[in-house]
């Protein structure tokens, strides 16, 4: 299971690809729904800082349609419940919720996050 944080890293070739590249290449690739907008929202935020780097962020977008994440619906209200409880938001509790229905681990930067999946 992974979230946006850590997929957008080995997308767009953060600092942490090659190591989250070799932890995921050996998981099922499992996200809530909304990760293609979250992965967007960071294509987008990389155009405002680096135009320059234009063709480089759409082929990486164009990497995301082939990397075969199963998308899962997750239960809003139930998301929102969790997020209130962990003090997370509700994009991030989606990605615990989906973690913790499925009992699979969690790949994230997100320390917050993180930390709320070990706890």
């Amino acid at each position: 299971m992974v979230d946006a944080s850590a997929l957008a890293a080995v997308l767009f070739g953060e600092p942490e690809a090659e190591k989250l590249a070799a932890r995921l290449g050996d998981l099922d690739l499992l996200a809530p729904t909304l990760l293609p907008h979250e992965v967007g929202s960071v294509a987008l935020k990389k155009l405002e800082l680096y135009p320059s780097q234009r063709v480089a962020i759409r082929e990486a977008l164009g990497l995301f349609t082939r990397l075969g994440v199963s998308q899962v619906e997750v239960p809003l209200a139930e998301v929102v419940e969790l997020a209130e409880r962990q003090t997370l938001t509700v994009y991030d509790a989606a990605y615990l919720w989906l973690a913790r229905a499925l009992g699979c681990e969690l790949v994230t930067l997100d320390r917050t996050l993180e930390a709320a999946a070990r706890g």
